[in-house]
C-alpha cells in the first residue's frame, strides 16, 4: 500500500547539508509519501538557490525572503532582488521573515524594518508569509495584528513556522488568519506546552514541517533531518489528537495547498 500523501511546508533543501545526496533525500521523501516540499530562503543567495531548485524539480516550491538574522543586509537593492524572486515561477510565499531576539544577530531595529518591508511586499504581491519568531512573541504578534487588521478574506495570510508558543497564542494567530506549523520539536519529551497547542488548534489550521536539516524528530534526534521525517511529526500529532494518520495527513496537506494557493494536483511528484 502506498503511504498517505504529506506536505513538508518548511525545508531548506538548498542547504549545504544536502549537497552530497540531495537526490537520494528527495527519493526517500517520495517513498514516505511526501508529495510537496517548500524550500525556504533566508537571504539573497539562499532565496536564489531555493527558486532554482524549485524550478528544476517536480513537487518542490520556493519561498523567498530575508531572515531576521540577516536583516541588517536589507536595503533597496536587496528589496528589488527579493521582489524579482518573489514573482518567479515556483515561488509561493515570502519568508522566512520575522523577529529573533534570542541571538540578535541583526539589531532589533533592522529586524523590524526588514520585517515591515517584506510584509508590505507580500501584501502587494498577494502572497502568504512564512513567519519566524523566537524570543519575540509579543513583538511579533503586535506587528502581525496590525498587518492583518481589516482582513476580509478566508484565505490564510501566512503560517507561524515551527510554532513554539502556547495554546492561547496559537488561537489568537488562527483568529488573525494564520496557520500553525508544527515541527519535530513537538515530539521532544516534556514539551507539554507545545503539545497542548497541538491539541487546541482546529484541524483546518494545522500544517507540518521538518525545517530540515534542523529540528530532527525525537526518533532520529541527533541526526540530520530530512523531508521524509515529516511523517513522524504527523504521526505523533495524529496520535496526540486521537486522529488517524491518513485523516490528519490529508487535512494538513489540504491546508498547505490552500495556504500556498496551489491546486490539489499542481506540480505533484509522481
Amino acid at each position: 500500500m502506498a503511504p498517505v500523501p504529506l506536505f513538508d511546508t518548511h525545508a531548506h533543501l538548498h542547504d549545504r547539508a544536502f549537497a552530497d545526496d540531495l537526490e537520494a533525500v528527495i527519493e526517500r521523501a517520495r517513498a514516505e509519501g511526501v508529495q510537496e516540499i517548500v524550500t525556504i530562503g533566508t537571504d539573497i543567495e539562499a532565496s536564489e538557490a531555493a527558486v532554482a531548485l524549485a524550478q528544476a524539480r517536480e513537487g518542490v516550491w520556493a519561498s523567498v525572503g530575508v531572515h531576521p538574522h540577516d536583516a541588517s543586509i536589507w536595503n533597496d537593492s536587496v528589496a528589488t532582488r527579493i521582489r524579482e524572486l518573489a514573482v518567479a515561477d515556483a515561488t509561493v510565499a515570502i519568508g522566512e521573515i520575522g523577529l529573533d531576539f534570542y541571538r540578535n544577530l541583526s539589531p532589533p531595529e533592522a529586524q523590524q524594518e526588514a520585517f515591515a518591508a517584506q510584509l508590505a511586499l507580500a501584501t502587494d504581491l498577494g502572497l502568504p508569509v512564512v513567519i519566524h519568531s523566537r524570543d519575540a512573541q509579543a513583538e511579533t504578534e503586535l506587528v502581525l495584528r496590525r498587518w492583518t487588521a481589516g482582513r476580509t478574506s478566508d484565505t490564510p495570510v501566512g503560517v507561524l513556522h515551527c510554532f513554539s508558543g502556547d495554546a492561547a497564542l496559537a488561537r489568537r494567530y488562527v483568529e488573525m488568519g494564520f496557520l500553525i506549523s508544527f515541527a519535530g520539536v513537538v515530539t521532544y519529551p516534556k514539551n507539554d506546552v507545545l503539545r497542548e497547542a497541538g491539541l487546541s488548534v482546529p484541524a483546518e489550521h494545522i500544517v507540518v514541517e521538518t525545517d530540515c536539516p534542523y529540528l530532527t524528530p525525537q526518533f532520529r534526534r541527533g541526526k540530520r533531518n530530512e523531508p521524509g521525517y515529516v511523517r513522524e511529526t504527523a504521526r505523533f500529532l495524529a496520535e496526540l489528537r486521537g486522529e488517524s494518520l491518513s485523516a490528519f495527513a490529508a487535512q494538513t496537506r489540504a491546508n498547505a495547498l490552500r495556504l500556498f494557493r496551489l491546486p490539489p494536483a499542481a506540480k505533484m511528484a509522481p
